[in-house]
This record gives C-alpha cells, sequence and structure tokens, in this order.
C-alpha cells in the first residue's frame, strides 16, 4: 500500500476479513493467502465511520493549532484514544469536544485523527490531525521516523559508557553525543501479552534508542536524569530498551523489575523518589514538518509538576 494511505497492517487485515479486498476480481478474505508477481490487488477503503466516541469537557492544554493539526502537552494520566478499560475520559473525548466533533477519519472511530500514541502514564507532547491531508502528511513522516521526538526520564543508576557491564549488554553501544545507543527488535513478551519484550536475531519490529545522560545524582547507586531519543516508535520502546540497559525508569509499574533504591546514597531524595507513582518519562521535544505548509516546527513542553519536583529534591542532595 502506498505509505500516504495512512493504513496499519491491522486496518489493511481488518479490510481483508470485512471483503474490501480483491485479486483479479475475486473476493481475497484470507489475509495469510499468498500472493504473486503480476497479481492485481484492489482494496475498496470505506468513507471514515461516524464516531461513537463521545465528546466530553475535559481541559486541554493547547501548544499549537490550525485548520488542519492540533499539538496537545497531555497530563499523565490520561489514555490517548478508547479502549477496553478506558471507554471515556480520553483525549479523543476532549477533542472531539474542543473541535465541535471534527477531526482526521483516518484512525477509524475509536481513535479519529490521532497519527502516534504516548503511553497513559507518560506526559508530554502529542500531534493529532484534524484534516485528512494532515493525517495522511503526518503518518508518512512518523512511517519514516523523520519526526524528531525526545523524552525527558529519570531512570535507575547512570547509563555510562565506562560500565562494562552497560557496553556487554546484547544491544547496546556508543552513541551519538557520548550516550548509547540501545538496537533490537521489541515485541509482545511471550508469556506476559501485556508487556513489550527485547528480540534479536530478526524478532520483531525494529527499535533504535539513542540515551544521553544529564545529570547524575546519589552516586554510585542513584538516579539519573537522562534525554531518550526515538529513532524509530514502537509501543514502550523507552520503557523496554531503559529496562534491557539496566537503567529501568523511576516508577515504572511494568518495567521496573526488583530494582531498588539507595536510602544512603539518596538521602531526603529516597522518599520521593520511591514513592513516584508511575514511569518517570515526559514527551519533552516534538518536531516535524507541517504536512500542508511544509514549515518546520518544533515544539518544547516542561517537565511536569510531579517530575520537576522529584528532579528538585534529587537535585538538593
Amino acid at each position: 500500500m502506498p505509505e500516504a494511505a495512512a493504513l496499519s497492517r491491522t486496518r489493511l487485515a481488518r479490510l481483508i476479513s470485512e471483503g474490501a479486498v480483491t485479486r483479479g476480481g475475486a473476493v481475497l478474505d484470507d489475509p495469510k493467502a499468498k500472493v504473486a508477481a503480476g497479481d492485481v490487488i484492489e482494496i475498496a477503503v470505506p468513507p471514515p465511520e461516524d464516531y461513537d466516541v463521545l465528546p466530553q469537557d475535559i481541559p486541554l492544554t493547547v501548544v499549537w493549532e490550525d485548520e488542519d493539526l492540533i499539538v496537545v502537552d497531555k497530563p499523565a494520566g490520561m489514555v490517548v484514544h478508547p479502549a477496553p478499560g478506558s471507554p471515556d475520559g480520553t483525549l479523543v473525548n476532549a477533542l472531539l469536544h474542543h473541535f465541535g466533533g471534527a477531526l482526521s477519519g483516518i484512525g477509524g472511530e475509536k481513535r479519529p485523527g490521532i497519527v502516534h500514541r504516548i503511553d497513559k502514564d507518560t506526559s508530554g507532547l502529542l500531534v493529532v490531525a484534524k484534516s485528512d491531508r494532515a493525517h495522511h502528511g503526518l503518518a508518512e513522516q512518523f512511517e519514516k521516523h523523520s519526526a524528531r521526538r525526545a523524552y525527558l526520564a529519570l531512570a535507575h543508576g547512570v547509563p555510562d559508557l565506562a560500565d562494562p557491564r552497560l557496553l556487554g549488554t546484547r544491544g547496546v553501544s556508543a552513541g551519538p553525543e557520548g550516550g548509547v545507543t540501545i538496537t533490537s527488535g521489541l515485541a509482545r513478551h511471550r508469556t506476559e501479552r501485556q508487556k513489550q519484550a527485547v528480540y534479536f536475531n530478526g524478532q520483531g519490529r525494529h527499535a533504535i534508542t539513542h540515551v544521553r545522560t544529564l545529570e547524575r545524582f546519589g552516586q554510585p547507586a542513584g538516579v539519573s536524569l537522562v534525554e531518550c531519543r526515538l529513532e524509530t516508535g514502537r509501543t514502550h520502546q523507552i520503557r523496554v530498551h531503559m529496562a534491557h540497559a539496566g537503567h529501568a525508569l523511576i516508577g515504572d509499574p511494568v518495567y521496573g523489575g526488583r530494582r531498588k533504591l539507595s536510602e544512603k546514597a539518596l538521602g531526603a531524595a529516597y522518599e520521593p523518589a520511591r514513592g513516584f507513582s508511575r514511569q518517570a518519562l515526559h514527551a519533552a521535544e516534538l518536531g516535524f514538518d507541517h504536512p500542508v505548509t511544509g514549515e518546520a516546527l518544533m515544539f518544547h513542553s516542561d517537565l511536569p509538576p510531579d517530575m520537576a519536583n522529584l528532579l528538585a529534591a534529587l537535585r538538593a542532595i
């Protein structure tokens, strides 16, 4: 499919199962069917479905808005689009109220306008398409990994090139600006299906994260403020890669594992760090070319109060 069509693998599989795909004029209803050179495949993409998601008057922090797109600063705790267990109170509900119901329909009825996501308990910048032409253009940039995304995180320990254990970890190598780069495949965990896991030898979707340490606190068993730049954008990518490297994020309930903080190293910051109630991850920078005008756009977001307060406590050590 042309990338401009902005159809995901999941969406394509659903179109096949619905009989919307033909080969040589005959309906092709098996997603696993083999195709051959010379086959003519036609896909009848239906018009956008009416939303069954209700607009809700939920406050939004709008960073940028024009007739084609909107950039919002999402708070931690807000789900991006409705899903089982989160039928309302989502960013999509809030956006539908803000726009009076107008969003790009390409994403489908449950997630209109959504081009990329950040986790429920991750805060920060997100761009949403208001028009179909913007959706196509933004989807292409995220697909080609040309959109620029940087996150700030507080992590256990310090990702340091001088640490032989770190550079001995599979998939970890020296990265730009004195940092480290983590490269792997990412796919669902074999037994814990709500989690993602690191894979190698061509398994999973290719994922690259560049990590740079900005500040370190309470050595030797302390905490670091790191910048994580995404070269790709996979589900839970930063959280999984940091845990794989031995530097899980503070407060991460899924990938934090058994990492313990040192009260001796952190002093007065120990309790605030130990009690941090979400993964300490914030989408601080988002850049892309405007999909209609071509203008290069870059947005920045300050740390939310909970991370800012924890960082202040760490700096006071």
